[in-house]
């Protein structure tokens, strides 16, 4: 497995989103993944599936130490004391005496973003996570986040696929040390059938998929596709025995346009 080093973090490449699993399902998926090799598994307070994902956590022997787990603070809990008061639930829903990134899953413009962000340092010195961070913020809103926080963002965790260009945010992370986790990296399933991806596939012997999710990884950032089949764990972590040229980066990195974003909503910032 390859990391993503950031600001004291070190982020395996490639994760498991669990965004949409549910019961049995999440557990039995979080499991065979950390069973095939996965180091990385998030989650968030509003997928309600924590529960779940600490049994699978528990259920795959591996070693706590050995899996980077990640949670998301849900935008009703921004105030200081409720941000708090949920991490503890978190974690009591995990299992665990702490998470290894806990991030704001949306900003909050009614919430003072330096309150917010002053609440994540503090549960960080408290020891319930290890590392704290942001998600779907812009490159402004990541200016002020680091401004206003007392502790280093380890990431902004955003939508980041071939068909959406985060050139700015990327570049903003790098220039703060800063890990990009990219969510829907394969483009809710999109990408598979891509003509450009199968070709550049067929000379790697590899998916569509399995080139999308290498084109992230090429470029540092850390990469957590969701799947509901366990066939497809095997798949979205084999990217590690090949390489692409610069010209098939550059011919991935072309198929970006206007209408690539799959997931926004009217609480959503102005995105860059």
């Amino acid at each position: 497995m390859q990391f993503v080093e950031a600001n004291g973090a070190k982020i395996p490449a490639i994760g498991l989103g669990t965004w949409e699993l549910r019961g049995r399902t999440c557990a039995r998926l979080v499991e065979q993944a950390i069973r095939l090799g996965y180091r990385h598994i998030d989650t968030a307070q509003v997928y309600e599936n924590e529960r779940e994902v600490g049994e699978g956590l528990r259920a795959s022997k591996v070693k706590r130490d050995d899996v980077f787990v990640t949670t998301k603070v849900w935008t009703t809990h921004f105030a200081p004391n409720d941000l708090e008061r949920s991490t503890k639930e978190s974690l009591t829903k995990l299992r665990l005496s702490e998470v290894d990134l806990l991030l704001l899953h949306w900003p909050n413009p009614h919430v003072p973003l330096q309150e917010t962000l002053g609440a994540l340092a503090h549960v960080k010195k408290l020891g319930m996570t290890r590392h704290i961070g942001v998600s779907n913020f812009t490159v402004a809103l990541i200016e002020e986040a680091i401004a206003a926080c007392p502790e280093l963002l380890a990431c902004d965790q955003v939508e980041y696929h071939p068909y959406l260009d985060q050139t700015k945010v990327r570049e903003a992370c790098a220039l703060h040390g800063m890990a990009l986790i990219a969510y829907s990296p394969v483009a809710k399933g999109r990408i598979k059938s891509d003509q450009t991806l199968v070709r550049i596939g067929q000379v790697h012997g590899k998916t569509a998929a399995q080139v999308c999710l290498r084109w992230l990884v090429q470029q540092n950032v850390s990469a957590i596709p969701r799947t509901s089949r366990i066939e497809r764990l095997s798949e979205n972590i084999d990217i590690f025995d090949f390489a692409l040229s610069a010209e098939e980066m550059q011919q991935i990195s072309q198929m970006a346009s206007a209408k690539g974003r799959l997931t926004d909503f009217g609480f959503a910032p102005k995105w860059d």
